[in-house]
């Protein structure tokens, strides 16, 4: 092997590693990330080895498809990433065939493990070359029961169009500090604005290095994140908490238009970035460590929100392997979790305040069912409705009850996926 391709193996090692804890745990890619044999790569390679993880997670179905159809019996699981890394190089980024069979087998050579199964690596990845790309047919792009349960809950059509956006690469999103300079930030970093003031980018990169970025202009939030805390309608000088708050981008929005905020997450780790944000921002909150359906408080509050624990499946454009980690049995025990914090958001909102649930996630047991036991045993909040096109979202995405059902497919460029409810508390 040359050296050209020997210097890409610490990158597609890294690869490996982040596909294997991506699939193993829920969150484990980002703690793979995070770890220290990862930071120690140059950002080149950091780059090119999340670029190959995500890339074979974001069409992990069709690509083992394919290989299954190849593979007369199961291989090691090291084996397996590799010969999705193999697929993932030689069809999806722009490495040529040649060193993508190459580099792969070079790495079954140095592992004990993978050792023996080079040249079965060598011939299923040759033989994918001469049959071509896997089908990228949307009801492969997600596990079958997530497909089913989609299809069951918007039909099948509306299920095929939300999992046709699993393989495309999100754009970078911002929401800004400062809402009237959107224009004068369009043209600086070359993004278009979309409804309700969210900026998309098509730059990618360290956004660290983008200009406004230290000046604390915008905080990189996507566009449907963003919707929720708009729903709000905070004025200046009123009282506004958000539980379950970190990383902060809805607390931000709060802040931003004004608002007296307390942010309350049960993370303390999470809550420093929470923190390192607002500081960057030049913004203030109070910030309270502590799980938000035990709050000992007894403060009531004119804006709630509850961006509540969830399965998190509609954020797949950006975490593909939530579709994989995820389980059947996560709704259902989210849901209850769900209830009990959705009671306690109702007991801060003062009489006449507003509550905004909302979750990032596709699933109805997770959006529309928790919206009506809430209202069949809460009878001190009413829903309110939301307008048709109501804080940029699409209009699509409104419901006949007056909630919000963002898929993917509503926004031109994609969105992730969200559910969010307003409600007033009477009395």
């Amino acid at each position: 092997m040359n050296q050209e391709l020997n210097d890409g193996l610490p990158a597609r090692e890294a690869a490996l590693t982040l596909i294997d804890a991506a699939l193993s745990r829920r969150g484990g890619i980002d703690e793979a990330a995070s770890a220290h044999g990862f930071r120690f790569l140059e950002p080149r390679e950091r780059a090119f080895a999340r670029a190959l993880a995500m890339a074979a997670l974001r069409r992990l179905g069709p690509i083992d498809r394919a290989l299954s159809a190849k593979l007369q019996r199961e291989p090691p699981p090291r084996v397996r990433n590799l010969l999705r890394l193999g697929v993932v190089q030689a069809f999806y980024l722009e490495v040529p065939a040649f060193a993508a069979v190459a580099t792969t087998v070079e790495m079954a050579g140095i592992n004990k493990t993978s050792r023996p199964f080079k040249g079965l690596v060598n011939a299923v990845l040759r033989g994918l070359l001469r049959d071509g790309p896997p089908s990228d047919d949307p009801e492969h792009l997600a596990p079958p029961w997530l497909i089913s349960r989609w299809s069951s809950a918007w039909g099948p059509e509306t299920a095929r169009l939300v999992a046709s956006e699993i393989a495309n690469e999100p754009a970078t999103d911002l929401s800004l500090k400062d809402p009237a300079l959107a224009e004068s930030w369009a043209e600086r970093l070359e993004g278009e604005v979309l409804p309700g003031g969210t900026l998309r980018l098509a730059r990618k990169g360290d956004v660290a290095a983008w200009p406004g970025f230290e000046e604390g202009g915008w905080w990189v939030q996507d566009a449907a994140a963003a919707i929720p805390a708009r729903l709000l309608n905070v004025k200046a000088g009123e009282t506004a908490v958000d539980l379950c708050a970190a990383p902060g981008g809805k607390s931000l929005q709060l802040a931003a238009a004004g608002a007296i905020v307390t942010a309350v997450d049960r993370s303390a780790a999470r809550l420093e970035r929470l923190t390192d944000n607002f500081r960057r921002m030049a913004l203030t909150a109070e910030v309270v460590v502590a799980d938000a359906g035990a709050w000992d408080d007894s403060r009531t509050f004119d804006a709630v929100l509850l961006d509540a624990p969830c399965s998190a499946t509609g954020t797949f454009r950006r975490h593909p392997d939530v579709l994989w980690a995820a389980r059947p049995g996560d709704v259902a025990s989210l849901a209850a979790v769900q209830a009990r914090l959705l009671d306690a958001a109702a007991d801060k909102t003062k009489p006449g305040g507003r509550l905004v649930y909302c979750v990032c996630s596709l699933e109805p047991e997770e959006g529309e069912a928790q919206v009506e036991a809430f209202l069949a045993r809460r009878p001190d909040m009413r829903l309110d409705p939301i307008a048709s096109g109501e804080a940029g979202a699409p209009t699509a995405s409104l419901t006949a009850r007056g909630t919000l059902r963002l898929l993917p497919h509503q926004l031109d460029g994609g969105q992730d996926g969200f559910f969010a409810a307003r409600f007033v508390r009477q009395g």
